[in-house]
């Protein structure tokens, strides 16, 4: 199962950020969970969301030439507040260093004007035939995937 966890695009400078939101509603399922009395998005999601935002602005930079983007590395990522039901966690991460296999960024979530995390998030890019030649058809097929989302994520009009 994939979870998509950016809900729109509201601004992207290739190369350089993305500003992407994740409106949070009570009929999310994990919400029944996590926790009952009190739901709140979990903390891995909102990395997640960052991570995801970073990955598509990374895709766009790079006019999708990768079919995979994983996170390698989290670090010194502080939580500093929670987004409950009806609350819109905003993302903003920004490119800082891009290597031939490598991209570091620095992201936050925020509600309103309140930090909920922030991070530094490691990213790893290639294309699963580098590594495995008989599944090169995968990575047409990833890419393509990806730019559909993309497009539905960031309207222009």
């Amino acid at each position: 199962m994939r979870f998509t966890l950016i809900d729109r695009i509201t601004e992207i400078q290739t190369g350089d950020c993305i500003t992407a939101v994740k409106a949070v509603s009570l009929a999310e399922e994990y919400l029944q969970d996590h926790f009952p009395r009190f739901p709140v998005l979990p903390g891995v999601l909102m990395l997640e969301a960052m991570c995801q935002a970073s990955a598509l602005l990374l895709h766009q930079t790079e006019d999708f030439c990768h079919s995979t983007i994983l996170l390698k590395e989290a670090r010194n990522v502080k939580y500093a507040g929670f987004v409950q039901p009806g609350q819109t966690l905003t993302v903003q991460s920004r490119l800082l260093v891009l290597d031939e296999t490598m991209a570091t960024f620095q992201a936050t979530g925020k509600v309103g004007r309140r930090t909920a995390v922030s991070g530094k998030l490691i990213l790893e890019r290639f294309n699963v035939a580098d590594r495995y030649p008989d599944r090169r058809a995968w990575d047409g097929y990833a890419r393509q995937q990806l730019r559909g989302l993309f497009e539905r994520l960031y309207q222009t009009k």
